[in-house]
């Protein structure tokens, strides 16, 4: 189930990356950026839970966020 969600999101966060992003300045606090770590945690964990691991690192990008090298968390 986790991987029919990830597959729709995976197109959009590719599509982000090769139609939108290049128009933006880079500014992500985070490494990996936050688009590439959507798709790997997409990849590794599925549609579920790699949506919200995303979203948790989303919402964290703010002046008050974390910022440097912060990995995906490895499959349990």
């Amino acid at each position: 189930m986790g991987k029919l969600i990830a597959y729709p999101l995976i197109l959009l966060v590719k599509g982000y990356q090769r139609f939108i992003s290049p128009l933006t300045p880079a500014t992500c606090r985070y490494q990996p950026s936050c688009s590439q770590y959507t798709l790997e945690a997409l990849k590794i964990h599925g549609g579920l839970k790699g949506g919200y691991l995303s979203l948790k690192r989303i919402f964290s990008c703010h002046p008050w966020g974390g910022s440097g090298y912060d990995p995906v968390p490895p499959k349990e």
